[in-house]
């Protein structure tokens, strides 16, 4: 097992659990107490979990969204892939508002070097745009939350609300046939106003997204141009998006 996996099994387990103590943990990896210590040290330096005497506890309660901390480290290649297929649907000359989180951060990376208009609706994303020679960069207004760092508030609306997008790309918390939701009401507010300003709606959502609803409502699946995902998402899942009025392409 590589350390890679020994912390992604350890901060699986911390969350299913709440809280576990290093004994348990080490039984689960295989590996020695010692080795488990300085594991949850490291991923409590990295905000991904609470440390304490003897274990760890998890810093979310179920059905509340993860630490970006976390979800940054969590399906990296499928992010990747997702936002590879969502990057080769935008055309040079576009004008684009990109979401927040780790996906669509994904995303702007490779957006930074193409002829693009972006509007970033994170500090995260806009920090990746930054010094694209072709790339017009433009910043909404607002106020970005704590580590998410996401933009929210009327000022973000009010920029939204001024300016029309050929494409918006957006992420999600969960997203089942019922329609796309999101943890935070205010999130949920600036994804509204992001489908309203933009011709064409992408969706970048691993296959997990598709078993969660989340607190606030954004919008129905029919305002959905298309949802890209991976190929292992489930047939009944992609189905039921497709029969719900959007269209769903897999990588």
């Amino acid at each position: 097992m590589t350390i890679v996996d020994r912390h992604r099994r350890i901060l699986d387990a911390v969350q299913q659990a709440g809280q576990l103590g290093v004994s348990a943990l080490a039984e689960l990896t295989g590996t020695s107490e010692m080795t488990v210590r300085r594991d949850l040290e490291h991923l409590a330096d990295q905000g991904m979990l609470e440390r304490y005497r003897g274990g760890a506890r998890s810093l979310t309660l179920r059905g509340e969204e993860p630490p970006f901390a976390v979800r940054a480290h969590e399906d990296q290649d499928a992010k990747r892939r997702i936002a590879a297929a969502v990057a080769d649907l935008i055309a040079d000359g576009e004008a684009v508002v990109l979401d927040s989180g780790t996906t669509c951060l994904e995303v702007a990376r490779l957006l930074q070097p193409r002829r693009l208009t972006v509007m970033p609706l994170s500090l995260h994303a806009a920090n990746a745009l930054t010094g694209g020679p072709q790339l017009r960069l433009l910043l909404p207004g607002g106020e970005p939350r704590r580590e998410e760092l996401a933009l929210t508030g009327p000022l973000t609306e009010a920029s939204l609300a001024s300016l029309r997008f050929d494409t918006a790309i957006l992420g999600c918390c969960g997203l089942t046939a019922d329609g796309l939701t999101a943890y935070d009401l205010a999130d949920a507010a600036i994804k509204r106003a992001a489908i309203a300003s933009a011709h064409r709606v992408v969706v970048a959502a691993d296959p997990n997204k598709f078993t969660r609803t989340a607190l606030a409502f954004v919008a129905p699946v029919s305002a959905l141009s298309l949802v890209v995902t991976t190929a292992d998402a489930a047939d009944d899942d992609t189905n039921a998006l497709t029969a719900a009025g959007t269209h769903v392409r897999t990588v």
